[in-house]
């Protein structure tokens, strides 16, 4: 098995911060340090920003070799259980975010190593709430991702927040979809998510993260925190 960092809370305070659609090492060991708590890969071939088992590696250990205590996500779309196995036991991430139309019971069989994204509206508001109870012990339950016909995510189009907030008053969610740096900090004091998931809006284009973005998106999700902190 690859070895995996120990349990230990995240580094970000109240809102944790995902970097995901990475593709190549030098933007991982970006995000890390500019203080990101979790990154993610991408393992899905019409994706731009697919990556290979290989290239996977690669990246999982330049990271873990940095000593920091960032969980890694491995995103599948109704991947074979083969594939999981692989990215859990072989690749070495932490945890699997299941971006399809993967059922409860599929997503449970991972044992508190994956968790589910939905593609959320006002309509599927209550069925996305049935895997809130799903997921890891110390991690989110939930992705909340736009609602795009056609698409399983990664369009840049904004999630419906109100509809995110509701969930999030029920359990730890990540909300994703149309997040930038200069809406993040809106997107946190409507939503109050336990963390928040960021691939195009910090991009210079698919698959390729610009410095710059991902390190002013980590500072105003800080910089939200505080201002939350000074409210309470």
């Amino acid at each position: 098995m690859a070895e995996t960092p120990a349990q230990v809370p995240p580094t970000g305070g109240d809102v944790r911060v995902k970097i995901c659609g990475l593709t190549r090492v030098e933007d991982a060991l970006v995000a890390v340090d500019a203080g990101a708590d979790l990154i993610g890969m991408i393992f899905y071939p019409p994706s731009p920003r697919h990556v290979s088992l290989t290239r996977a590696r690669t990246m999982v250990r330049a990271v873990r070799a940095t000593g920091v205590p960032v969980r890694i996500v491995g995103v599948t779309v109704n991947a074979p259980k083969w594939l999981l196995h692989a990215l859990l036991e072989e690749v070495g991430v932490d945890w699997v975010q299941c971006h399809g139309d993967e059922p409860p019971d599929r997503v449970a069989a991972l044992r508190g190593r994956g968790f589910k994204a939905v593609r959320l509206t006002k309509a599927t508001l209550e069925e996305s709430a049935a895997f809130l109870d799903i997921g890891p012990a110390d991690g989110p339950h939930l992705l909340v991702d736009a609602a795009v016909p056609g698409a399983y995510g990664g369009t840049g189009h904004r999630a419906d927040w109100k509809a995110a907030a509701l969930l999030a008053r029920q359990g730890p969610i990540l909300l994703a979809g149309g997040l930038t740096p200069e809406n993040v900090m809106a997107a946190i004091r409507q939503v109050r998510p336990w963390g928040v998931d960021v691939s195009s809006g910090v991009e210079l284009r698919p698959g390729q993260k610009d410095p710059a973005r991902v390190r002013a998106f980590i500072a105003r999700v800080r910089a939200a925190v505080r201002e939350a902190q000074r409210d309470t």
